[in-house]
Order: structure tokens, then sequence, then C-alpha cells
């Protein structure tokens, strides 16, 4: 038996346009049937969302069923909760709050087998399905992909110094913390916000780097990929459902209203 190939890394290289889906429900009930939807990627987040690291393998599982490759966020830029993640299988990590290229090198070392990083060994995990693949260590370093976030002006201003730490195969920009970084805080839409999103793709681009984002609804989605961002949430599941929920509601209402 082989490890299992990263297919968001060689595609995320290749330069292909990925589309993915925030997931924050933490419910591999909505992991496994939105994973059947199309979407080329789907993120499961243990920052912000209810889900600690047990709660992802099955995420996971879930997930394996359908076309979108996952993507984890781990609460923090920490060896131990990257080494944890990597054992149930995580192979791309999206790593927030990098600030410094020296940040964007321990993320990357905390995903690498010696004498490359400082990943711990374990032998019978999830990773290389317990155990029974004749070549997970072999392959392991190289199918990992690191994607680092970057969520503050102050590291905007050292993007291409982190884009261009070895191992780091692309860059997210946080909407939402980026706009609080500039001082408009709940506004990511402001005027300054999106020029330096739109700057930002411009940059990346010019130094071959895929940049990532994340949109909440389909025209934002649309405009970051034409700025030129390869890998794109076009929104969140949560805030689908509540979307969804909340137009049928109007809907029904509104009918009942006229019928009165």
């Amino acid at each position: 038996m082989q490890a299992p190939k990263n297919t968001f890394k060689s595609r995320l290289l290749a330069g292909e346009m990925l589309h993915g889906l925030w997931m924050s429900l933490a419910s591999p009930v909505a992991a496994e049937a939105l994973s059947l939807v199309g979407f080329d990627w789907l993120l499961f987040d243990t920052e912000h969302a209810p889900v600690d690291i047990a709660g992802v393998q099955p995420l996971l599982q879930a997930a394996a069923v359908g076309t979108a490759a996952p993507v984890v966020r781990p609460a923090w830029n920490d060896k131990v909760l990257i080494k944890r993640l990597l054992d149930i299988g995580a192979q791309t990590l999206l790593v927030p709050f990098v600030e410094t290229a020296g940040e964007a090198q321990a993320a990357v070392a905390a995903t690498r087998y010696p004498p490359e990083g400082i990943r711990g060994v374990a032998g019978s995990t999830r990773a290389s399905r317990f155990g029974l693949t004749g070549d997970y260590f072999e392959v392991a370093n190289r199918e990992i992909c690191v994607l680092v976030q970057i969520e503050t002006g102050a590291a905007l201003g050292r993007l291409e110094e982190i884009a261009a730490v070895p191992g780091v195969d692309g860059i997210f920009i946080g909407p939402s913390d980026l706009a609080a970084s500039l001082g408009h805080l709940g506004r990511p839409g402001h005027p300054e916000v999106q020029e330096a999103l739109r700057t930002a793709a411009e940059r990346l681009a010019r130094i071959g780097k895929p940049a990532g984002i994340l949109a909440t609804k389909a025209e934002d989605a649309i405009r970051y990929a034409e700025w030129g961002y390869r890998f794109v949430a076009g929104g969140v599941d949560l805030g689908l459902m509540l979307g969804a929920a909340a137009a049928l509601r109007r809907q029904v209402s509104e009918a009942a209203a006229a019928r009165a």
C-alpha cells in the first residue's frame, strides 16, 4: 500500500484555480454532504470553530467520499498542534497569524521529519494508513502542503520575504483580520482593505507564489479570482445555511402576508 498523494498541492503548484468552501460547523454530516457538491477543497477550521483535534479526524474521514481535498487550520502556529493534525491524516495546513519569515520557517519545520524539520515520528497513525504503507516516511515531507496566513498590515509589509521561505507553498490573506489591523474592524469591504488585497495578489503573482483568500459571497469570490487569487473559499458553511434559512423564512412569510 502506498502513501496518499496530495492532490491539492499538486494542483495548486500546477497553477490551477481551486474553488473552496470554509467549514465551521464541525459536522461530519455537513463535511460529507458538501464534499460531494464539487468544490476542490474544504477548509476545516480549529482556530475559531468549536472543534478540537480529536474532532477533526471524523471530518477528514467524512470528506474523503467526495471530490474536495481537505485543508485544516490549526488553532495556532504550534509544533505540537501541527504534528497531531498531520498524524491524523491532514496533508495541507493553513497556519494562522504568520508575521515574519522566521515564523513561516517554524511552521514548515513543524511539518517535516528530520533532518529537514522537527516533526516527531510515530508509526501506526492514520497518516501512514496505520502503518500499512511502505513509503510514508519516504514521501511525507514532499506531500505536505504548507499555506501561511497573512493577517496584519505588518505581515503584509513582509509579504515577499515570508513567501520566499522554502516549503511555503501558498499565501492566504485573511480579509477580516487585515481589515482590523488597518483600522477597519468589521469592514473588510472598505476601499483601503480591498486595495491592499488587490495589490497583495499582484505582488504574489510577480514572484510566482499562489495566493488564497476567503470570500463570504459569490461576487467577492469572483472578483478575487479576477485579481489573481488561485485558491478561493467562496463562502462559509454556517453563513450559507443561515442565508438559505432566512431567505426561506422571508419567502413563506411574504406569501402568508399576501394571502391575509
